[in-house]
C-alpha cells in the first residue's frame, strides 16, 4: 500500500516545474489527482505522467484567479472523487519588469492575482469540504522571498509571497479546530521555467546546483504524509550551495534595466 492510497489531491500550476513534479509524486504514492493550470496542452502531459503511475487524474485548464472557475473546479473534483484531502496551491508567476519604479499595475495584478488571490480562492472553496470531513491538508508553495524581501525577486512577487505566509498562518489559526492543517513551503532557488523570466536568466551551470522540482515534490510528500495530529506549519528548503544572485540584479541595474541581459 502506498502512503496516499485513497487520498485525493488538487494541485494548481501543475503544467510545468514544481507543480508537475508534485502532481506526479502524489500520484506515485497512490493519490487520485486533480490538476489545474492555464496551459491545456502541458496539463495533458502532466496527466499522462501521473496516469503512468496508476493514478486517476482530472484535468482542469483554468486561471487560478478566476473565482467562478475555481468554484466550478472544486465542485467537480468533489463530485467525481468524493472529497479533497490535500490542496497544493503551487501556481505562481513573476514578470520581467519587477522593481518599484518599473512594475506596471498590470504586472502587479498578474503576479498578486496568481500568487496570492489564487491560493485564497482555492482555499476558500475547499475548506467547507475539509470541514465536513473533519480533516485536510493545505500546502502553499511560498518562497524564500516570502520570508525576506528580495530586490531581485521584485516587489509584487515578494509582497504576494509574504501574503502567502500570512494566509497559511490564518488557515492554521482559524481551521485547526476543524482538524485542518496548513503548511507554507519556502524553496530557495529552484531550476524551473520561471527562471527564464529573470532579466539575467541563470546559465545551465548555475541551475545545476539549485534545487530541482522533484526536491520540492519530496517536501510536499513529507508534509502530506504526516499523521493527522502533526502540523508542519513552515518548511524552508534551500540549496546547499546558495549563490549570490544579487550580483545578477546589480548587473541588471547597471545596464539600465531596459532589455534582457545575456551571458
Amino acid at each position: 500500500m502506498e502512503k496516499l492510497d485513497a487520498k485525493v489531491a488538487l494541485v494548481t500550476g501543475a503544467s510545468t516545474g514544481m507543480g508537475r513534479a508534485i502532481a506526479v509524486a502524489l500520484a506515485a504514492q497512490g493519490a487520485s489527482v486533480a490538476i489545474v493550470a492555464r496551459s491545456a496542452d502541458k496539463l495533458e502531459d502532466t496527466a499522462a505522467a501521473a496516469r503512468a503511475q496508476g493514478a486517476k487524474v482530472l484535468v482542469f485548464p483554468a486561471d487560478v484567479a478566476d473565482h467562478t472557475r475555481v468554484g466550478s473546479v472544486v465542485r467537480e473534483v468533489v463530485a467525481r472523487f468524493g472529497k479533497i484531502d490535500i490542496l497544493v496551491n503551487n501556481a505562481g508567476t513573476n514578470t520581467y519588469h519587477r522593481n518599484l519604479e518599473d512594475t506596471s499595475v498590470a504586472d502587479w495584478d498578474l503576479v498578486v492575482n496568481t500568487n496570492l488571490t489564487g491560493p485564497f480562492l482555492f482555499t476558500r472553496e475547499t475548506l467547507p469540504h475539509m470541514r465536513a470531513a473533519g480533516k485536510g491538508t493545505i500546502i502553499n508553495i511560498s518562497s524564500g522571498a516570502g520570508l525576506r524581501a528580495s530586490a531581485p525577486a521584485g516587489v509584487a512577487y515578494c509582497a504576494s509571497k509574504h501574503g502567502v505566509q500570512s494566509l497559511t498562518g490564518s488557515i492554521n489559526a482559524e481551521e485547526r479546530r476543524h482538524g485542518i492543517r496548513a503548511c507554507a513551503i519556502c524553496p530557495g532557488e529552484t531550476a524551473t521555467p520561471n527562471l527564464d523570466l529573470r532579466p539575467l536568466p541563470p546559465t545551465a551551470e548555475m541551475r545545476s546546483s539549485m534545487l530541482t522540482p522533484e526536491d520540492i515534490a519530496n517536501a510536499v510528500l513529507f508534509v502530506a504524509t504526516q499523521p493527522d495530529h502533526v502540523a508542519i506549519e513552515l518548511l524552508v528548503v534551500t540549496p546547499t550551495h546558495q549563490r549570490n544572485y544579487q550580483a545578477d540584479y546589480e548587473r541588471y541595474l547597471a545596464a539600465g534595466h531596459t532589455a534582457r541581459l545575456e551571458e
